[in-house]
């Protein structure tokens, strides 16, 4: 089945272009577009497409506020911001509503579309330099962890930070065990400790939470 498409994006322009994009490219189905997050919120619940592309400088409500009601009223939804921002406050605001993938405008029309697969594969892709941020983040050595409800955060250990670096890079499961030799399992025993230590529930979490220390 070919993946559908959503795309929500004021310009006009980039907007027609993506929408003829989707629509030509094999195994994708362009389904709606809008200029703005309310008719997009009004709408997607029911188109459902498999993933949205979402700016974050729209008129109205912006991008990241988007993602975050769009993951309350339809939580399968996968959502890939697209935008020409690319410092951590943005990359972080998104990662925290809910958003599954960070890719620049920039990007050219076959690493999108390879993106865009792996959202609907439930991989996490950012674009190369966004890729960087994030993991120059994670190396910076950790402050201390502020104060949580019912106690601190634990520190992570070495591997599982190397797990949440390659988390942060998109990695599935499968290939970050084979990246770090180690069995499929041990890579969900790793996660699962990771979860509990930066209290969180999904991998943009995890990653949004990290940064945020």
């Amino acid at each position: 089945m070919p993946i559908a498409v959503s795309i929500v994006e004021d310009n006009d322009k980039l907007r027609g272009t993506l929408a003829k994009v989707i629509g030509r490219s094999e195994g994708f189905r362009f389904v709606s577009d809008y200029s703005n997050a309310e008719d997009a919120l009004a709408d997607l619940p029911k188109a459902q497409p498999d993933v949205v592309l979402m700016d974050i400088n729209l008129p109205g409500i912006n991008g990241v506020e988007c993602v975050r009601r769009l993951k309350t009223s339809a939580p399968k939804i996968q959502v890939m911001m697209l935008t020409v921002y690319e410092d951590t406050e943005n990359i972080f605001n998104a990662l925290a509503s809910g958003a599954n993938g960070y890719m620049l405008k920039r990007t050219p029309t076959r690493e999108l579309l390879e993106a865009i697969k792996e959202v609907y594969r439930g991989g996490s892709p950012m674009t190369t330099h966004i890729a960087r941020l994030v993991v120059q983040s994670l190396q910076k050595p950790a402050a201390a962890p502020a104060p949580q409800s019912g106690g601190e955060l634990t520190e992570l250990s070495e591997r599982e930070q190397q797990v949440l670096d390659l988390l942060a890079q998109g990695l599935i499961y499968k290939e970050i065990a084979d990246k770090l030799n180690i069995g499929y399992e041990t890579v969900h025993t790793y996660i699962r400790r990771i979860y509990e230590k930066l209290q969180v529930r999904t991998r943009t979490e995890a990653v949004a939470k990290f940064l945020q220390r």
